[in-house]
């Protein structure tokens, strides 16, 4: 049930399936109000008839009517009826992916530059366990196509770089994702065995998407919500959803799956963020705060080298020179230049290279920023 806000425009149906056709829907919407939607339209198969195995037995594919479209034109429409109304409720730095095959996907893309979408890239969802093509008249169809677009050219759009790197084990990620399609015990079942949805995505592929697009808080928008797996793992993830579908049956079989779904502890929710990213602390903020102490010795983290914390956050150290080691000039300056010039290098990571005891241990003192970063977010 949707309700309005103070202003008397319409509020977002936030966490629900919207019962409707998706472009209506849409249309209904607050303006800029979607921060990224996942689209799965029909793909406009034009299927000719049945499709059997060698063995002759007939192909569960799909010939629902909603993937029936009268010719190129009316797709093409129909394509760029519902590309308007997402892009109308995408906030400015909003994003969209779409997926497709062949038989749609580059039609698709053709609409969404033509409406203003800038394309930032194209995915290739490469299937480790393809349908075979039965027929053995052309290559088996082992692909689907996501188009990844940002709202305009100078959208500020999100993406977790970090996150999908360490998605990867520590490699950046790539645009050919390797991943099974829907079976198992992932693949919803009718009460006669049969799939409950003809193309349903696997979770795996939204999980890769969500996080890193999205962050936690953020409305994700699916248009052809089918079985709802964007859904579900939206509310894993702890971002809010919006479902359209028009199928009665599909929205049933949706919203018994979200009824199961348990979102994962807010804890869980924190991703990897980019060091550029984190809020800066200064040196001089750790003697504020009284977490190291005017006078307090610091350590190199080789040991070969000691500074003194001064109150105005800086380091006063001296310089240890020949092989008697006498004494030699007296340094002072920020955590990074007495670093550097003690080791003799052009630079140096002060937060890294500095040290301070504590209960017996040697503790660098990055893990003082860190706290402190950890109290900003």
């Amino acid at each position: 049930m949707r309700t309005k806000t103070k202003s008397g425009a319409p509020a977002l149906p936030l966490n629900q399936i919207v019962s409707g056709d998706c472009i209506e829907v849409m249309r209904s919407l607050p303006e800029a109000s979607v921060d990224l939607i996942f689209a799965d339209p029909p793909y406009n198969l034009q299927l000719k008839g049945e499709l059997h195995r060698p063995d002759n037995s007939r192909v569960d594919g799909v010939d629902d009517a909603w993937d029936s479209f009268d010719s190129f034109s009316t797709y093409d429409r129909f394509t760029n009826e519902w590309l308007a109304a997402a892009r109308r409720i995408l906030k400015p730095d909003g994003a969209i992916w779409v997926i497709g095959s062949y038989h749609n996907i580059f039609r698709v893309g053709a609409a969404l530059q033509n409406q203003g979408f800038w394309i930032l890239n194209d995915v290739v969802w490469r299937k480790s366990n393809p349908m075979p093509n039965f027929r053995g008249k052309r290559l088996t169809n082992a692909h689907e196509t996501l188009i990844w677009a940002s709202k305009s050219d100078s959208s500020k759009y999100t993406f977790n770089y970090e996150a999908l790197k360490a998605l990867n084990e520590d490699v950046q990620m790539r645009s050919d994702w390797v991943l099974p399609i829907c079976t198992g015990h992932e693949r919803l079942k009718d009460e006669k065995g049969d799939k409950a949805h003809p193309t349903q995505k696997p979770q795996a592929l939204l999980h890769r998407v969500l996080v890193g697009c999205t962050d936690p808080g953020d409305v994700v928008l699916d248009p052809f919500f089918g079985s709802g797996t964007t859904g579900a793992v939206a509310k894993m993830l702890g971002r809010d959803w919006i479902g359209i579908e028009r199928d009665k049956g599909y929205i049933d079989v949706a919203e018994k799956r979200l009824s199961k779904v348990v979102a994962y502890d807010k804890g869980s929710l924190e991703v990897t963020r980019p060091k550029r990213a984190e809020p800066r602390v200064p040196f001089g903020q750790l003697v504020e705060r009284g977490l190291l102490r005017p006078g307090e010795k610091l350590t190199s983290l080789n040991g070969r080298h000691v500074a003194r914390v001064r109150a105005d956050g800086t380091l006063v150290a001296e310089r240890v020179t020949g092989k008697a080691n006498p004494v030699g000039a007296v340094l002072n300056g920020s955590i990074h230049k007495v670093g550097a010039t003690l080791e003799g290098a052009p630079s140096c990571n002060g937060w890294t290279y500095w040290c301070f005891r504590r209960d017996g241990k040697t503790v660098p003192i990055d893990a003082l920023r860190q706290q402190i970063r950890s109290e900003l977010r």
